[in-house]
């Protein structure tokens, strides 16, 4: 028997692990959809209309459950609030208000809203990405021409 139960460790948070795990399958749907949907098809009402909540859905799952589901998961099961102070290992963190060397007060209530920033901009680049690579998919590639030592096309003589 194992002396620590993972699934009731502090750390573990299901609602948070679950939406950010469904995020991530939602993004991944998108790119199997738009890999098998050939890209000079038109869509329908209906397929546009359910393409606008799909993504709608996932922006809202996106930018407002994981990140609301980290504060609550920060603040009712890790106790970080703005009374706690980090004095980090060995109390290199420790502030000068405590007797230390460090210039400032850290408290843990900081940290979690810098991981809320950087939940925040994680998904906004992977959408950005995927959204860029959603336009280009029916671009066409140019054929790569060979060029001369000072750059120019080669031509054939006729």
């Amino acid at each position: 028997m194992l002396a620590i139960d993972i699934l009731r460790w502090p750390g573990m948070n299901q609602a948070f692990l679950f939406s950010f795990f469904l995020t991530l399958v939602l993004i991944a749907a998108i790119i199997v959809v738009g890999q098998r949907r050939p890209a000079d098809r038109k869509a329908t009402w209906g397929e546009a209309m359910f393409g606008s909540t799909y993504v709608f859905a996932v922006m809202f799952i996106s930018f407002g459950v994981v990140p609301h589901q980290w504060i609550d998961h920060a603040d009712k099961e890790l106790g970080w609030r703005k009374d706690k102070i980090i004095f980090g290992p060995f109390d290199i963190l420790k502030p000068k208000s405590f007797g230390g060397q460090f210039p400032f007060d850290a408290s843990y209530e900081a940290i979690r809203d810098i991981i809320v920033v950087v939940i925040h901009v994680f998904y906004f680049v992977i959408l950005g990405l995927i959204f860029a690579w959603w336009q280009k998919r029916g671009a066409a590639k140019t054929k790569v021409v060979e060029t001369s030592l000072y750059g120019r096309p080669l031509v054939r003589k006729a």
